[in-house]
């Protein structure tokens, strides 16, 4: 994910997380005309009121809503990680046509909190910043700081393409949810991205090695490729929220919407039920049984990715930004293509479910100097023009809705059609975690224990004590807004 990451997870990327089906290349079965399920299931309830800013110019004008003077500087920060920056110049390109007489100035960087945290502090943030990596700013810590613009307006505002609709009306279900803090949304997740394990088309076909459904196989398949003389997987091991996520979907989908609700809305003992154990004791196999690749858990993310397109391991772990990222790396002929994670024994949710969802969140300061340009910078990203811009200069999809042609359609990249084909073949089953945006220090304290786990310092019993007293220490703050998901 340059530096990745949610990836927002999603963090990078939080989520992490993102990609959407495309009508035109299937017609009525792809997952826009089924409507994208990435946000299936309901959506969490606030137990606690949001800070923040709400403030902007009203504007009767559906062309300028939020009362944007032509003639201010605009102000854009963008993580400069897996997707680039070259989409961020397109949508500013966007902004100065609608804007002339203003000055745009831009940076694509990696280092987001060392970059931004004294402009905070000073009170003199960017007017809006694309938030993701491995050095993001912590989004609930800027909106329990008052930091952040609530973005509601931005959502009830009238849309680029048609004004008779609102900005809400354009995105893909689940967008507005992954972005709230409290009842209203603070951040706008912007690619949709799907997780899984990445491979080489051509290396399986080339093998006859053929795609595992249950761990079992995947153990098989991961001995067979062992005897090769090739390491079965490899990760990004400098940023251990890569498995968190194969980690994290294995236990939803063994232990299903209970466990789900019960590890998000930090109920006692929920790291120590069934399905963590069991997944967690299922992961550590592959440290366990040598399928790593030597060495894994020290590299970068761009790194371990090169070391896969070379050939020295068949598996990696990460999220659809994965083509773009390593197109200079990858072989012409590698058929870069993803599956989703294997089956335990007794799942709940079937083995085509996956992690999908939107990602890569991009805030508007509460102190920002041209904050209603930042809001009609967002507006102007939720258009279907800029949508289909995102798709040819990042390779990949976007949260706004019918914005792919069939010619942008066609001229997909193996690995994005792979996971379209993944999100479409999961059928509406998508794996969605909201801890990752809610409460940021649990978050990293589960990355550092999976870290050591993956460097086999520690074994699967100690993982889950330390991801329960991680869960206890957030619970027990009083300093913490606390949100609820329901259990289905």
């Amino acid at each position: 994910m340059s530096e990745h990451g949610l990836p927002a997870d999603v963090s990078r990327r939080q989520l992490l997380i993102r990609s959407a089906a495309i009508a035109a290349m299937a017609g009525p079965g792809s997952a826009l005309a089924a409507g994208c399920a990435a946000g299936s299931g309901s959506a969490p309830k606030s137990t606690a009121s949001s800070g923040g800013s709400s403030t902007g110019t009203a504007s009767s004008d559906p062309a300028n809503p939020f009362g944007v003077k032509a003639s201010a500087p605009l102000d854009v920060y963008i993580f400069k990680g897996g997707y680039g920056d070259q989409y961020a110049k397109a949508f500013e390109d966007m902004y100065k046509k609608r804007f002339p007489g203003s000055n745009v100035s831009h940076k694509g960087a990696q280092d987001v909190t060392g970059d931004l945290q004294p402009r905070f502090n000073a009170g003199s943030p960017p007017d809006v910043i694309d938030d993701s990596g491995a050095k993001q700013l912590k989004l609930d810590v800027l909106n329990r700081g008052g930091q952040l613009t609530n973005l509601d307006q931005l959502l009830d505002a009238p849309s680029v393409d048609d004004p008779g609709k609102k900005v809400r009306d354009t995105l893909l279900p689940g967008t507005v949810e992954i972005g709230l803090l409290g009842s209203s949304m603070y951040f706008l997740s912007y690619a949709f991205t799907v997780w899984g394990l990445w491979y080489s088309s051509t290396l399986f076909q080339k093998n006859g090695w053929q795609i595992p459904k249950t761990w079992e196989e995947f153990m098989t398949l991961c001995a067979a490729i062992k005897g090769t003389g090739m390491a079965p997987f490899c990760h990004q091991g400098k940023y251990p929220y890569y498995m968190m996520v194969p980690l994290m979907d294995m236990v939803a989908k063994n232990g299903g919407p209970q466990v789900q609700a019960a590890i998000d809305n930090l109920e006692p003992n929920a790291w120590k039920s069934d399905a963590v154990k069991n997944s967690v004791e299922a992961l550590y196999m592959l440290v366990d049984k040598g399928y790593m690749l030597p060495g894994t858990e020290g590299l970068t993310h761009i790194q371990s990715q090169t070391q896969w397109n070379q050939g020295k391991a068949a598996i990696i772990p990460c999220g659809s930004w994965l083509e773009n990222e390593q197109l200079d790396a990858t072989p012409a002929d590698f058929g870069m293509a993803v599956f989703a994670m294997p089956s335990l024994t007794g799942d709940k949710m079937p083995r085509t479910a996956i992690r999908a969802g939107a990602g890569e969140p991009f805030i508007v300061p509460a102190k920002a100097k041209n904050q209603a340009g930042g809001l009609e910078f967002l507006r102007i990203m939720c258009s279907k023009a800029a949508g289909a811009s995102f798709a040819q200069k990042a390779n990949s999809l976007s949260v706004v809705k019918d914005a792919i042609t069939p010619e942008i359609a066609a001229g997909l990249k193996p690995g994005t059609k792979s996971s379209n084909d993944l999100y479409n073949a999961a059928n509406g089953q998508i794996i969605t975690w909201y801890y990752l945006n809610w409460y940021s220090q649990m978050k990293d304290d589960l990355e550092n224990a999976m870290s050591q786990l993956m460097a086999d310092k520690i074994k699967p019993d100690e993982f889950i004590a330390r991801a329960q007293k991680a869960a206890d220490t957030c619970a027990a703050d009083s300093s913490i807004q606390k949100s609820k998901r329901p259990a289905t």
